[in-house]
């Protein structure tokens, strides 16, 4: 078996035995109130530590304390993902990692070296100091409506879900209640974008280096996003008396911002999504299938992905003699095959998926569409089932079944989950001939 193939595997099957515990331990009388189903378990397990979002059952009315704080520590896990802890847990027993352990992590995190051990170090401090510093905020903000105590557990809470951009809430109606406080939401934000951008960016940002393409491509297509997403979401919903059409311009920008934000990598919402315009729901899947940063808590095909591929077709359309290149630096040709491989199987699944769910669900393929892309975005908006609860909520067991299988590819990333699914090639050490094709 190819090695690479070998790790990728490992990581695979320890998602689904984080998955698997997190729901037994969900499962547990501690752990929940009243009836709990295997599958909600299963399924609210598998959206926490696949940082997405969607919920079936009430966070903060089916689970006790101990409930959301498992929740919490799987949306832990699965954001700095499961091989970061294994590895900081080695290195505090043995203070040093074997060959394969290094390979183990390198495939986990999609790193260029097997240089980890510094890399995990640093992750470990940069996300525990960014967590600890948005928990104060938060709980600062949601004094003024609760108790300390309350406050400082909602704060922690919504500070490492923001972070690791899984969009849980212990408020019935997420942020609703706070649309118009700047405080909450801009706290939420920054941290959904600075887990979102990827590690590899804030350790550049943390050593203050000269910032390598990566980070670059990953700084500039974040703000035009954002922004880019503002300015379509006020213009299509601005008359909408049901999301901005009754906001002053102020509160209509601060929303515009949250929802933009976490439109793409995380599942926070201030607004009604039902509310929003049939136009603002598609347009929105775009943003969610893009995703954020590689190498970090947000999901979908990674700016990077879409950046190569745009930059590459501006050359072939141009008919230009020089390589695609940007911040002149040449794109490699299998870096563009790669990234063209990855929005082809991403559509191919999503659009499979959606024609599956629609005929075995019997509900509106829109709101399936958008079900479909949040899960596989692992962003965890939802048009909603009419109370609190995702719009999954109403799908049977195997429509919650294909949901679960769509956030752990999501998760997993799916160049991995397609070498899951279809194997790894056999080398082969002979070229055929060239054919010519007219395209």
């Amino acid at each position: 078996m190819d090695v690479s193939h070998k790790y990728i595997k490992m990581i695979f099957f320890g998602y689904l035995t984080v998955i698997s515990s997190g729901a037994v331990l969900l499962l547990l009388p501690f752990a929940h109130i009243g009836d709990l189903k295997i599958i909600d378990a299963l399924f609210t397990s598998a959206s926490a530590t696949c940082v997405t979002g969607l919920i079936v059952t009430s966070t903060s009315e089916n689970f006790t304390f101990w409930g959301e704080f498992i929740i919490m520590w799987l949306i832990q896990i699965g954001g700095i993902g499961y091989m970061t802890l294994v590895t900081f847990f080695f290195l505090y027993l043995k203070n040093n990692l074997t060959i394969d352990d290094k390979r183990a992590m390198k495939h986990s995190l999609d790193l260029p070296t097997l240089n980890v051990i510094d890399f995990v170090k640093k992750i470990i401090i940069i996300t525990l100091f960014i967590e600890i510093i948005g928990a104060v905020i938060l709980t600062y903000a949601f004094s003024a409506s609760h108790s300390f105590g309350d406050a400082l557990w909602y704060g922690v809470f919504h500070s490492v879900s923001a972070f690791n951009n899984a969009g849980f809430s212990l408020f019935t109606d997420s942020l609703m209640s706070y649309n118009k406080l700047f405080l909450p939401l801009a706290t939420i934000s920054i941290l959904v974008i600075l887990g979102g951008i990827g590690y590899f960016v804030l350790i550049e940002l943390y050593e203050n280096k000269r910032f390598s393409i990566h980070t670059r491509i990953m700084i500039w297509g974040s703000i035009f996003l954002i922004l880019f997403g503002m300015v379509l979401f006020l213009s299509i919903e601005w008359n909408n008396q049901k999301t901005f059409g009754e906001m002053n311009l102020y509160e209509a920008l601060l929303n515009a911002f949250f929802l933009s934000v976490n439109f793409r990598t995380s599942g926070f919402n201030s607004i009604d999504i039902a509310s929003l315009k049939d136009s603002s729901l598609f347009f929105s899947t775009l943003f969610m299938m893009i995703g954020g940063g590689q190498g970090g808590t947000a999901g979908g095909v990674k700016i990077t992905t879409v950046v190569i591929l745009i930059v590459a077709a501006i050359y072939i359309l141009k008919n230009s003699n020089q390589e695609p290149n940007i911040f002149q630096r040449t794109i490699e040709q299998k870096t563009i095959n790669k990234a063209i491989a990855i929005i082809m199987f991403s559509s191919f699944l999503v659009l499979f998926t959606t024609l599956l769910l629609v005929e075995t669900q019997e509900l509106p393929f829109i709101k399936i569409l958008f079900e479909v892309v949040s899960a596989f975005g692992t962003v965890g908006v939802s048009t909603g089932n009419g109370g609190i609860l995702s719009f999954c909520e109403q799908f049977n067991t195997f429509g919650k079944s294909i949901i679960i299988i769509l956030m752990l590819a999501g998760r997993l990333g799916i160049f991995a989950f397609g070498i899951i699914l279809l194997g790894k090639a056999k080398q082969k050490h002979f070229t055929y001939p060239k054919g010519r094709i007219l395209i």
